[in-house]
């Protein structure tokens, strides 16, 4: 295949995987909404207590829209949205994009800590694995990997927080702290714990592709070349392998996206997984909205990166 037609085949392949990025956007916004409105509760009761007068509920729900037909509500939704808006908060009373925007960054950086980790980790222990098959570091890299898949986050994290916060006192029990070193110290123990949930699952991928490329030809071409084993595990192996790695850490960093929720709270993170749970209380739909909208757009987007990513290394992905 000439460079050119391969080039042609890539732009076909990004094109489709753009619209079908898109309409699942698009899918997100519409079920977000219906789901809000079809949930029992009342954002205006929610607002004014239990002990507001139906008058007042029913003059705050005619202020904020809620009183109209759910068609007329979609639309002005929609409306909103393709002019770039996403609403004010009931209870904040401030704009959603400002209330994401200050929230945001602390989950950004939390997802970002624990893809590093994850991948630092995942690295060495499934080539370790994967060279030793079958001896005893490979049983227990599989070992700890399948307990770990069982442990779940908020456990974990108590425990990290046991250990490392109130035992040995290295790191802080919790929060974001105010400068760069308070950042890097406070997401230390919330990115490990979010990244111990789907490091044996990188494992496990990586050393299944290992082992297959493992018994290829060209790898006993390499050996027989006189090539080391270092240089045939990381240039030759390492390369092969990993393509499936790439799209499974890609899911899994959508994953770690909606699992942040969990993990702020353990940490008292003030993120976007917090304020989804406070306006999930507060029955706050224009913040739930938006925050769904936000977060689905974000694993939308890395899906979408995984898998250009994983077509540029792999050419028999975008023929297919």
């Amino acid at each position: 295949m000439s460079k050119r037609v391969a080039l042609n085949v890539y732009r076909s392949y990004t094109g489709r995987r753009l619209a079908a990025a898109v309409l699942v956007t698009i899918g997100v916004a519409i079920a977000a909404f219906i789901l809000l409105h079809v949930v029992p509760g009342d954002p205006a009761r929610a607002v004014l207590g239990e002990h507001a007068t139906p008058s007042a509920v029913d003059a705050l729900r005619r202020q904020w829209g809620l009183s109209q037909s759910l068609p007329a509500q979609f639309g002005h939704f929609i409306a909103d949205l393709v002019r770039g808006r996403l609403g004010s908060s009931y209870f904040y009373h401030e704009p959603v994009l400002t209330l994401i925007g200050q929230r945001i960054g602390e989950t950004a950086w939390l997802v970002l800590g624990a893809s590093i980790l994850a991948v630092a980790i995942s690295l060495p222990l499934a080539t370790l694995a994967a060279s030793r098959q079958d001896r005893l570091s490979d049983h227990l890299i599989r070992g700890v990997g399948v307990i770990g898949l069982g442990m779940p986050a908020f456990w974990v994290g108590i425990v990290l927080i046991e250990v490392f916060a109130i035992h040995i006192k290295l790191l802080p029990v919790g929060g974001w702290g105010d400068t760069l070193w308070q950042h890097i110290e406070g997401l230390l123990l919330p990115s490990l714990t979010a990244a111990l949930a789907i490091i044996p699952i990188l494992i496990r991928s990586l050393r299944a592709g290992m082992l297959e490329v493992l018994d290829s030809d060209f790898v006993a071409s390499a050996r027989a070349r006189g090539l080391s084993e270092t240089r045939v595990l990381f240039v030759h192996v390492m390369r092969n392998a990993i393509i499936p790695t790439i799209a499974l850490l890609g899911l899994n960093i959508a994953f770690l996206v909606g699992s942040t929720v969990v993990v702020e709270q353990v940490f008292a993170l003030n993120g976007v997984g917090a304020l989804l749970l406070d306006s999930i209380t507060n029955r706050d739909y224009p913040v739930v909205q938006g925050l769904t909208l936000v977060m689905a757009t974000a694993v939308v987007l890395i899906n979408l990166v995984t898998d250009l990513v994983s077509a540029r290394l792999d050419p028999r992905i975008r023929l297919r």
